[in-house]
């Protein structure tokens, strides 16, 4: 039985990702090539309800590339050091 629990929390906390904008959207704007355009990307992220879920799960994952939460790799990882 607790296995099942186990089972369905990771599912809860996954269903974040179905709701996601970015879901719909062409996943090659959110990992542009190295001094590629992130514009359209963070421009979904701005209108996404998941935003802050998906900011904090790369935020967790330790996520090095993409868009999520609508910063990128780099932005994250000043968020991270300010949060220090």
């Amino acid at each position: 039985m607790r296995e099942l629990f186990l089972v369905e929390a990771e599912s809860e906390d996954l269903g974040w990702q179905e709701r996601a904008l970015c879901a719909q959207t062409d996943p090659e704007a959110f990992f542009p090539e190295k001094g590629g355009s992130t514009r359209e990307a963070k421009k979904v992220c701005q209108t996404c309800d998941v935003r802050l879920e998906c900011l904090e799960a790369a935020l967790g994952n330790d996520e090095r590339f993409g868009i999520w939460g609508g910063l990128s790799e780099r932005e994250r990882r000043k968020l991270k050091k300010r949060a220090v």
